[in-house]
């Protein structure tokens, strides 16, 4: 991938203020919450979410893990909760390797293999969203997410999350956050005219892009059929981590790659994330091999899955013999060694690398950032053979570090390579490096300060019950113009005694998610607003005879196994299909009728901001009510701000710049004179409309929140009955209750 012409202009770089760690400290108050970590990947994808369940369980919170079916085992062994949620993470990890970019071989496209990931990539998602709101599996025990921490190819994190109005964090063990000092993992940068640090930083755009492209059809198809949300607008998609400012915790060791200074707080740089090391009584065989000669070196390649496990073998079982030395070989998913006996190598099933990379020499292996981690923990040398994703980074940070050589891509690989990196790994210089890096290691403790990251990023004023601070509220009681936002347990107990009614409450979302579409200027917004106006109303066209045949086939296909031949209630179903069908073209041209002049609206808005006039935020449209504040706003202020701003950018432009300043305010003057009056007129009448659509489109769909109200009352129920309240504190939240409402 290369980027070619002039250097485009980059945000600033955030320096911050103070560069002790006072905004590091732990958080000593904060709610102990339902916590569903989504991950998907291979094993060694989900064992930092292990380390890192683990560590919030002993912080108080309730942990659940959703991830690929065959982890179940895994997870519940670790003491944490499962939830399924589909997808086969062999066949993901078979596809990375031969498709290890963002764009697939052309092979791949013939072979039918796309069409088959993204049916995958649509059950994982609504699995999910089932981890948020479903009871335990195999206790029956209710769920409900009160918070979300994923990894990102989760892809589901922030729309879960906008749904249930909770706070999202994300965590990765590779970078996923723009910056300059190192590109975009998944880019395959060759640049050879662009500035290497725009390059950096552009990389992790394209990216997200891309990766839009390819699934952001699927994600708006989900969010509208099992979430009730709207679609996500195509500008808006790729960047919606980074435009909502979302808390992310990355978990590699600052003794190994610090923290940019590109990035801004609520990014943290928080150290690996390491299990306890899991009891284990050593394999015989390999204690064997251990005591029968000097330290091996251990080889090994993990979930990855190769097309020719036979030749790797080959180079393997050669480099070794030239190198004269003895290996452990880890068979892996490819299976490696079948066949093989050999004195001076030793071809093993799985293993803990906590236990193993202790007894060996120098370790080389795929570059997983897990058993990256591990190997520099112990101060093992480390050579890197990459396949796809991260792997190469992992392997370019250990080159910097001199704890190895740079990596070698498993394509390139011979025995002459493999000997020479070998040789380099027993070398004085990586040995020394590697012990060096390993003492700055160990003197962190990543889960330990990702579960500190992860509560000082949570919006504690708003998610903590009024009357129990140490429950999560969620419940809001209005009454006239009193109101309190209460956990379960503070409910269950005025209800009890009386103080409120049950009539009054309803479910409250302490972090309400608000999707915008940027925009720049009248003119390319109305231009997109229209194209994603006629997107969408031939869409809703389109699934009319879409929705009547599947739904007809799929009453007739009930009909046969219930044996019965009638094919009425097919029609009642296709007929009933169509009408939706119709409806959805209704809301789809309504929509679009309110879109363009709001586009003319937000660009009108924006205006201003692009000569360094910052837009008035007039908050967000999520009723009428407020859609009727903001027009009122929108209006008001536009007018106001017009008029004012043509008499004092003159002004202020003199003061600061002189006859130069003066010119450039009379500029600045007029062009906010135009339009900043003219988005006030559009936005008086479109910010109205667009609350009144979204108040329209909620009423019609009520299945989400029915299933979350459902889930809460579950819940609730479930505290009810296992948790009972000691009279004493009953009598403190009445109490409470009273002096906060009462006055009394």
């Amino acid at each position: 991938m290369s980027f070619m012409g002039n250097k485009p202009p980059l945000p600033p770089i955030y320096m911050p203020e103070d560069t002790s760690k006072e905004h590091r400290k732990p958080i000593g108050k904060y709610p102990r919450l339902n916590i569903v970590i989504q991950v998907v990947g291979s094993r060694g994808d989900v064992q930092p979410f292990i380390a890192l369940g683990n560590e919030l369980q002993l912080a108080g919170h309730r942990v659940r893990i959703a991830t690929h079916d065959v982890f179940q085992k895994f997870v519940r062994d670790s003491g944490i909760e499962f939830y399924a949620i589909g997808g086969d993470p062999t066949e993901l990890m078979a596809y990375m390797v031969k498709n290890p970019g963002i764009f697939p071989k052309f092979s791949t496209l013939r072979s039918g293999e796309i069409p088959k990931k993204r049916k995958m990539i649509s059950k994982m998602l609504e699995g999910c969203w089932n981890s948020c709101i479903e009871p335990d599996s195999e206790t029956g025990e209710p769920f409900i997410a009160q918070a979300i921490i994923a990894n990102p190819p989760s892809f589901a994190h922030v729309h879960c999350a906008q749904a249930l109005g909770i706070p999202v964090h994300l965590m990765f063990t590779m970078p996923w956050t723009a910056t300059r000092s190192f590109p975009q993992p998944l880019a395959n940068i060759q640049s050879t005219e662009t500035d290497p640090k725009t390059a950096n930083f552009l990389s992790y755009g394209l990216v997200d892009m891309m990766t839009w492209q390819g699934l952001g059809d699927i994600i708006n198809h989900w969010r509208k059929k099992s979430l009730d949300l709207e679609p996500v607008p195509v500008m808006a998609g790729p960047h919606l981590v980074a435009s909502l400012n979302i808390p992310f915790t990355y978990c590699w060791s600052p003794a190994l790659i610090p923290k940019p200074q590109d990035w801004l707080p609520h990014i943290d740089v928080c150290g690996f994330f390491f299990r306890p090391p899991p009891s284990y009584d050593p394999d015989p065989r390999i204690l064997g091999f251990l005591e029968a000669g000097p330290k091996p070196i251990y080889i090994g390649f993990g979930s990855i899955v190769m097309e020719n496990p036979q030749n790797m073998t080959a180079i393997i079982m050669n480099a070794v013999r030239d190198c004269g030395i003895r290996a452990i070989v880890s068979k892996g998913w490819s299976k490696l060694g079948q066949g093989i006996e050999d004195q001076n190598v030793l071809f093993i099933d799985d293993c803990p690398h906590e236990w193993l990379f202790k007894q060996v020499s120098a370790v080389i292996h795929h570059g997983g950032a897990g058993t990256t981690a591990c190997g520099l923990l112990n101060g093992r040398p480390t050579a890197i053979v990459p396949f796809f994703g991260d792997q190469p980074f992992w392997g370019n940070m250990v080159a910097a570090a001199g704890a190895g050589p740079p990596p070698i891509d498993h394509q390139s690989l011979t025995v002459t390579i493999l000997s020479s990196s070998i040789k380099f790994l027993l070398s004085p210089n990586a040995v020394i490096a590697a012990h060096d890096l390993a003492v700055k290691i160990r003197q962190e403790n990543g889960v330990k300060e990702a579960v500190n990251s992860f509560h000082r990023n949570l919006p504690l004023k708003t998610m903590s019950c009024e009357l129990m601070p140490q429950q999560p509220a969620t419940w809001f009681w209005k009454k006239g113009k009193k109101n309190l936002k209460l956990s379960h347990q503070a409910a269950a107990v005025l209800v009890e005694k009386k103080k409120i009614n049950t009539s009054n409450l309803s479910i409250y979302k302490p972090h309400p998610i608000t999707i915008k579409n940027r925009r720049w200027d009248p003119w390319t917004a109305t231009t997109s607003a229209a194209l994603d106006s006629a997107v969408d109303i031939t869409l809703a066209i389109g699934s009319i005879g879409t929705n009547y045949r599947q739904e007809y086939q799929g009453a007739l296909t009930r009909k046969r196994e219930n044996g019965s031949t009638s094919s009425r209630t097919a029609l009642q179903a296709g007929g009933i299909a169509i009408g939706k069908g119709f409806q959805n073209l209704g809301m789809a041209m309504t929509k679009s009728a309110i879109e363009v002049p709001l586009a003319v609206a937000d660009g009108f808005h924006e205006i201003p901001g692009l000569y360094g006039d910052k837009p008035r935020d007039y908050g967000d449209v999520s009723d009428w009510k407020s859609g009727g504040l903001v027009g009122v706003k929108s209006f008001g202020y536009g007018i106001a701000d017009g008029f004012t701003g043509f008499f004092t950018h003159p002004i202020k432009g003199a003061i600061k710049d002189g006859g130069k300043g003066f010119v450039k305010g009379v500029g600045k003057g007029t062009i906010g004179f135009l339009a900043k009056p003219a988005s006030g007129v559009f936005g008086f009448v479109s910010y109205p409309a667009l609350g009144l659509y979204r108040s329209l489109s909620t009423s019609t769909n009520h299945g989400t929140q029915g299933k979350i109200l459902l889930a809460q009352r579950d819940y609730g129920m479930h505290l009810a009955m296992t948790r009972e309240i000691p009279e004493n504190v009953a009598e403190k939240i009445v109490e409470d209750f009273d002096w906060l409402v009462e006055g009394i």
